[in-house]
């Protein structure tokens, strides 16, 4: 039997996944529900019989799962609400913007028992299961840390300014909605990181999210991550994470792109045939499907998400 689910929050996370449980066996989208009539509208084009909501709550009704798509702030008492529902969560990242409301909300979460998670798109991606096992398998030799290198022509990209608030210092920037990311893959491979120092940059306006980050994480041993992102200057989106061994290193490029060096120029790894994106969601999904049948599975927890959160809020507001 396919999961009956309702989607909140109908802009481009939504509509992407909208369209991916569609296709997708295991789902049935029974509902959905967004503030704004234009999302509404546009994902009503994509899936004609499903219906538009009056609310969140009566789109959250029938639903044995709720995919939670909206911005940080309210997707919080949704996600608490299903969960009291007895539903099964599953939540767009990044979990919060404030550390002792996300704090209350894993609390919740695990004290529900509901089946929650997070999506971090590589979780169940072949990039993170390939690096993972060549790491404890020894291929790779000593690990010798982690680089992050993201730049951006514009903030926000040209397909996300539909989704305005991620332009705001409040919720949006990109070392949320994208170094979160790197963040969750850097301690599923070295373990728990910690901030060793960190300078963010921002721009005049008091309102608006940061516009470059130099950072250096370590973990417990000392081995470090070290990240740069920016923004600005006639360029293509440059998205590069790269774990470092003595033997061999593999880097991610575009969330998806993996390459292999030993020392000489990085060689792709050649990947699952179809289009990248889709091949992800689908994982995601299908592990989904495992974590609510209450089986083993590969995507972020909650607290995992938390995790990932501390370091981010505290290189937001800058250290050392």
């Amino acid at each position: 039997m396919a999961v009956k689910t309702a989607i909140i929050g109908l802009g481009i996370m939504g509509r992407r996944m909208l369209e991916h449980m569609q296709r997708h066996e295991g789902y049935s989208v029974v509902a959905m529900w967004d503030p704004s009539a234009e999302g509404c509208a546009a994902a009503q084009s994509m899936a004609p019989g499903t219906p538009v909501a009056a609310s969140a709550e009566e789109a959250m009704a029938e639903a044995e799962l709720v995919y939670l798509a909206c911005p940080p702030e309210p997707r919080m008492a949704y996600a608490l609400a299903a969960a009291e529902a007895g539903k099964a969560v599953f939540l767009e990242k990044p979990l919060g913007v404030d550390l002792a409301a996300s704090e209350e909300l894993v609390a919740g979460l695990r004290a529900s028992g509901v089946p929650a998670a997070v999506n971090f798109t590589q979780a169940a991606g072949e990039a993170l299961s390939h690096i993972t096992a060549a790491a404890q398998s020894g291929e790779m030799g000593d690990l010798a840390g982690v680089d992050m290198v993201v730049t951006y022509a514009a903030w926000p990209r040209a397909w996300q300014v539909a989704a305005d608030w991620l332009r705001f210092r409040a919720e949006g920037g990109m070392t949320r909605e994208v170094l979160s990311h790197f963040l969750f893959f850097s301690q599923r491979i070295l373990g728990p990181l910690s901030v060793v120092w960190a300078r963010p940059s921002y721009p005049a306006d008091p309102a608006l999210c940061e516009t470059a980050l130099l950072a250096r994480l370590e973990t417990a041993e000392g081995v470090p991550v070290s990240i740069l992102a920016s923004v600005g200057g006639a360029q293509q989106d440059r998205q590069e994470f790269t774990v470092k061994g003595s033997k061999a290193s593999h880097r991610v490029s575009n969330f998806s792109d993996e390459a292999v060096s030993t020392g000489g120029d990085f060689v792709p790894v050649p990947a699952t045939s179809g289009e990248p994106r889709a091949v992800a969601l689908r994982a995601q999904l299908d592990d989904m499907l495992l974590c609510i049948a209450g089986k083993p599975h590969r995507l972020a927890t909650p607290q995992e998400a938390l995790d990932v959160q501390r370091l981010v809020e505290t290189m937001l507001h800058g250290k050392g």
